[in-house]
Formats: structure tokens, sequence, C-alpha cells
């Protein structure tokens, strides 16, 4: 029997079951092509992902040898400008010395020498003022707290001064120079401060 012969209603099944058939194939065939992965879009994400690390990576590595060019210089600052402090420290010694040398011959006496004690004296002085400017070369200064008011960081209080005339914690005697090095203490004044005084005026209030 032809398929002219078939009846019309099996006909019409094989026709609908032939599509069906047709739709499936196709169906699967899209799942497979959506399932499958771009090489190119792959290998495009894996150098797009590497490029990232690498960056902040460099990024990093930059950053870190900045800190380390800034800390070199600050040491390499700190370096010449405190290498004499051990040298400096002992000259202070000597610039005592000279110092008291001079405090040693009264006022009057002073006034009335001449000859060779007055050149001895102010070979003297002439030293000491030599001595001052060539620690000042080094970065070495010497600190002149009389009247201003008592700073532990800078002054060592010795003994306290009744004044009322001056407010309280006033430097009102100075019995040691002390001396910085850049903006560091190289030795603190040692001094008297004054007690009993008036309060301070508060810049706060003043304000």
């Amino acid at each position: 029997m032809t398929s002219n012969d078939m009846p019309q209603d099996d006909q019409r099944q094989t026709t609908v079951e032939a599509g069906a058939g047709a739709a499936q194939d196709n169906a699967a065939a899209g799942s497979r092509a959506e399932g499958s992965v771009d090489p190119v879009a792959e290998a495009l994400a894996l150098l797009t992902a590497e490029r990232d690390e690498l960056k902040d990576r460099m990024l990093r590595t930059l950053a870190e040898m900045e800190n380390l060019r800034r800390r070199t210089e600050r040491e390499v600052a700190d370096a010449r400008a405190y290498a004499v402090t051990n040298f400096a420290r002992d000259v202070l010694n000597v610039a005592d010395n000279i110092r008291r040398a001079l405090d040693s011959v009264p006022a009057d006496a002073k006034a009335g020498t001449d000859g060779a004690l007055k050149g001895l004296i102010d070979g003297i002085e002439l030293t000491e003022r030599d001595l001052g400017k060539t620690l000042e070369r080094h970065g070495v200064k010497i600190v002149e707290p009389q009247g201003q008011k008592f700073d532990p960081n800078r002054h060592q209080a010795m003994f306290e001064v009744p004044n009322p005339e001056v407010p309280a914690g006033t430097v009102v005697q100075v019995v040691q120079s002390g001396y910085v090095i850049g903006d560091r203490v190289l030795r603190p004044a040692l001094v008297g401060v004054a007690k009993g005084g008036p309060k301070a005026a508060n810049p706060a209030d003043a304000a």
C-alpha cells in the first residue's frame, strides 16, 4: 500500500511526529551551543585577570619604593644633623669651664684690669665666642631660659625661688646653660623656678 493509500489521519500523525523530532533535534543543538565555552573569551578573561594582578603588584612595589626613599632621606638627614652629638656633648664641658673661668673674675676687678691680665680676659672671652659660633655652625645652639616659663622638655629645675613679683613657674635663675642640636635637646638647662607668684596668663583666656 502506497502513501497515497494511507488514511488521512495516519498521514497527519506521521507529519506531527516528524515535526516533533525535528524540534527536539533543534533544541538539543541549541543547548549544546549555549553550553559551549568560547575559547577566545576565556583567554581574554584570563589575560585581563593577569593584567590586573600585575598592575596591583606594580603599584604596591612603587609605593614601597617611595616609602623606602623617604625613610632613607630622613635617616640620611638625621645622620648629618646629629652625627656630632656625642662630640658636641663633650665640647660643652670645655664651654662650661671657659664660662666658669670668666665668672670667677669679679666685675669690678675685670673693669679695673689692664695690661697682660686684661689681654688674658679678653682672649678667654674671644675663645668663648668662637667656640659658640663653631657649635652653631654644626647645629648646636645655647638655650637661654631666663625669664621664660619652665619647660620640662628643655629645662631641669634645681630649686624653687620665692618671688611674688613674677608668675609661678617662671625661670628666674640659670645655674647652667642648656643646649639643643637641631630639634633635640643636647643638654637641659639647670634652672631655679619662681614659687608663690601670680598664676601665669593662660593664652586661651586671653583669646
